[in-house]
């Protein structure tokens, strides 16, 4: 099974179990049944669980000879209240209930691994359990109780006991008992046989059906988190030599080279990026006497530059030779912000996490988790290495206890993850604070409104909120995986408490998808406003006369002035280079996603009411509806 064919189960597919595996189920449930009628002492099975391994069952039930007999008289054998009685007894979870797609998920995991045939389930009760997922039945499982070893002993009992008729479950979102549940979709209660309680709730499958719709979500978090720093970028007209190819080549960490190549093709077609300085005007707040013609009338914003003197060239001069002597809205300088130039590094660094936490994932949705594992087939030469030869054969060499429900593989991989999601918010964070920052936005408006009249904050208050899901995520990033709390009486006095690890980071996804919407939302508003005033400029010199581009230019000497010939001239050129320039845009992904952002949220023109706006900018990025895994939909 992959992740994405549990995602999609999750989701509501249904599944069909192979005859062909379920002969090696069969052939394991029927192995233990000969070795329990034959006397042989088995763990879970003929003993109690956890730290009452020592008590093997009787052959009555001595609770029978009490004073006043036993009024609560169990059905069937001590064997079978066994199984019944660790099911029951150990749905103790708390909390508001999983979602049904994290409760699917755990049912088709669990389905996949006893499917392997070394668990001693029945294919009756297999079946049965796989028809919780066809049917539609939900059991109700609170989110916390489970501390990662052995296993996910309390949730994984929850979804059990809906198998016997006990507990809660969900059918077409209705809350009801267990019983009803199953009568409504038309199955019965099931009665547990040798080890199939112990097989039912032993195993990682909370923390793993968690770990995988997290990271099922995080793969589209990362390519939103690339999509927002190119629109940025594009916002800035930033810098895209620390994309290049044979700059990663020199430190080719995987995360890091597909970043910059995601990032490069999400601005490939931009005339924004890498555009020389001189051309770029900044903002300058509108005025009445800003524009003269009809078309430009209509315009938010005035824009404007300085010139630099020839006193003020000194020592400059080879720039001065290359760029043209205006200052407007780009600073002077060969290389972005950090927030801009090292987004490779660190959207790489948390790519990289993912994958690392995908690889461990990928091998344990297909692994065995539960205890203790059965080898029928362990006379078969193919189990005899590390044997003694000629030694005879024992119980313990085909039923044979481990470790395979501890999760700590899972909880240090997730406890990865976990520290990076964090990082991937503050550097989404900073752009978005670098774009409102009038002190570092290169030359766009304060807040990125015009503010006429000053009565307006823009975009102030987005970065706030940024800002307080940044603390928010950095302070649940803590991982739980250092911290084990011995459990059954020091029987189990290690664990992993990777249930919690999964689920936080799960929780952790809706805060990040939050930070990148505010930053796509932020910079969706920086962006028009650097395509239009770059147009502005660039249909004021096509339309001809140096004079009306002159005017948008400070420190220009006077008629008769010194320096007044070489400000002409100089002008006259920068007009030239405007005119020679075609449309200026972002590249082309980026634009496709301006535009089906713009579809839900208008442009804003001055202060209105922005929570209709963060709501929508938010759904879009939960939908995914921007990208698909790094491809714009």
């Amino acid at each position: 099974m992959t992740r994405a064919d549990l995602v999609a189960i999750a989701r509501g597919r249904c599944v069909v179990l192979d005859e062909v595996q379920l002969t090696r189920v069969r052939r394991a449930a029927e192995f233990l049944a000969d070795k329990v009628h034959c006397g042989e002492p088995v763990y879970g099975v003929t003993t109690g669980f956890g730290s009452n391994a020592d008590k093997l069952l009787g052959a009555h039930r001595l609770r029978d000879e009490l004073p006043g007999g036993n009024p609560e008289r169990q059905k069937g054998t001590l064997l079978e209240e066994l199984q019944h009685n660790l099911i029951v007894t150990h749905a103790v979870c708390v909390g508001k209930p999983l979602a049904v797609e994290v409760v699917r998920a755990m049912l088709a995991i669990r389905v996949n691994t006893l499917m392997r045939g070394h668990s001693g389930i029945r294919v009756d009760t297999l079946q049965a359990l796989a028809e919780l997922l066809n049917r539609g039945v939900v059991p109700v499982v609170p989110q916390k109780g489970s501390v990662g070893a052995s296993g996910d002993l309390a949730p994984l009992s929850h979804l059990a006991i809906v198998l016997l008729g006990g507990g809660e479950a969900f059918v077409d979102g209705e809350r009801m008992p267990g019983a009803q549940a199953l009568a409504r979709v038309g199955l019965v209660p099931q009665r547990l046989s040798f080890k199939e309680g112990l097989a039912l709730n032993n195993g990682t499958a909370q923390m793993l059906a968690t770990a995988v719709l997290a990271l099922d979500r995080i793969e589209t978090l990362l390519a939103t988190a690339d999509l927002a720093a190119a629109m940025t970028l594009d916002a800035f007209a930033g810098r895209s030599g620390a994309l290049r190819p044979e700059v990663h080549a020199l430190r080719p960490h995987p995360g890091q080279v597909e970043t910059a190549r995601r990032l490069r093709t999400l601005i490939e077609g931009s005339t924004l990026v890498d555009i020389p300085y001189h051309l770029v005007p900044r903002f300058r707040t509108w005025a009445a006497d800003a524009w003269r013609e009809p078309e430009d009338q209509a315009r938010r914003f005035d824009i404007a530059w300085d010139w630099v003197p020839s006193s003020q060239r000194h020592g400059r001069e080879a720039f001065y030779t290359r760029f043209m002597p205006f200052r407007g809205g780009k600073k002077h300088q060969p290389q972005d912000a950090y927030c801009l130039r090292c987004m490779p590094q660190v959207h790489g660094a948390v790519r990289d996490a993912w994958m690392q936490a995908s690889r461990i994932i990928d091998i344990e949705l297909n692994a065995v988790t539960d205890n203790p594992l059965i080898f029928p087939d362990a006379d078969d030469p193919v189990f005899a290495e590390g044997k003694a030869a000629g030694r005879p054969q024992h119980i313990e060499d085909q039923v044979v206890s481990a470790g395979h429900f501890h999760g700590m593989p899972l909880a240090l991989a997730m406890s990865y993850v976990k520290a990076a999601l964090p990082v991937l918010a503050s550097i989404s964070e900073r752009r978005l604070a670098k774009l409102v920052d009038p002190a570092t936005n290169d030359g766009l408006p304060a807040f990125l409104i015009g503010n006429e009249d000053a009565t307006d904050s823009g975009f102030m208050i987005v970065q706030y909120t940024a800002a307080a899901l940044v603390n928010d995520l950095a302070t649940r990033a803590h991982p739980a995986s250092v911290y084990s709390v011995p459990t059954s009486a020091n029987a189990e006095d290690h664990v992993s408490m990777g249930t919690n690890e999964a689920r936080h980071v799960l929780e952790m996804t809706e805060d990040l998808g939050h930070v990148l919407a505010l930053e796509l939302y932020t910079a969706a508003q920086a962006l028009e406003y650097r395509q239009d005033m770059l147009n502005a400029a660039r249909g004021l010199a096509q339309r001809g006369g140096w004079e009306a581009l002159a005017a948008k230019v400070a420190n220009a000497p006077r008629e008769g002035e010194a320096g007044r010939a070489m400000f002409e001239a100089e002008v006259k050129a920068l007009r030239d280079a405007l005119a020679a320039s075609s449309d200026f845009h972002a590249g082309t992904q980026v634009r496709a996603a301006l535009a089906k952002i713009r579809e839900r949220i208008d442009f804003m023109q001055r202060d209105r009411a922005m929570d209709g706006d963060v709501s929508r900018i938010c759904e879009l990025v939960a939908e995914g509806g921007l990208v698909d895994r790094g491809r714009l939909v």
